[in-house]
């Protein structure tokens, strides 16, 4: 059976973008060598990277225009977006589903392969973690105070007790932590 993951970078506070939508700057404080060999890794591993539709046109137009191992594998690697106001996919080995997002996905749970990363992605998230799709948390802390933006965690309607699984103190400053439910 496969494991959907959630991968995400956030700031000290919690922060998943600042004001603006796709603000991002602070992933450069936690960028480096270290993560470059994690991101790899994580995406060997997967099958599929599931996007909503904000995620995935910010990500298809950042990957389609970058060079290195990462930016190969990316444009490569099988995409899901799910969007019910997209009208086309465009960006390689990408499938558009405008079906329901938590029965497309605990259909995929339930055959043989590689794992699913769901990256960015905050709303999309939300449905998942409210249908307790999510097998293990990943995420990224950029040793940065943002003060203001959107939290990744903000409308999740009861608390959920998870075990931390492992720590991983980057050269950066930021810390990879890994939770399971």
């Amino acid at each position: 059976m496969r494991k959907l993951i959630m991968w995400n970078i956030i700031t000290i506070d919690g922060y998943f973008e600042g004001d603006k939508t796709w603000d991002l700057s602070f992933h450069q404080k936690i960028w480096g060598p270290e993560l470059e060999e994690l991101s790899i890794k994580q995406l060997h591993s997967a099958d599929y990277l599931v996007f909503g539709r904000v995620t995935y046109e910010g990500m298809a137009e950042y990957w389609t225009k970058e060079e290195g191992e990462v930016a190969t594998i990316m444009n490569r690697i099988p995409k899901l977006v799910f969007s019910r106001t997209l009208k086309s996919a465009d960006w390689n080995n990408s499938t558009l589903v405008s079906g329901n997002a938590t029965d497309e996905i605990r259909k995929l749970k339930m055959t043989e392969g590689k794992d699913l990363f769901v990256f960015g992605s905050a709303n999309l998230s939300e449905t998942f973690i409210n249908d307790d799709l999510f097998d293990e948390y990943r995420i990224g802390i950029a040793p940065v105070i943002l003060g203001s933006g959107r939290p990744l965690f903000r409308q999740i309607p009861s608390p959920m007790n998870l075990s931390l699984i492992s720590t991983h103190q980057l050269s950066t400053g930021g810390v990879i932590l890994k939770y399971t439910r």
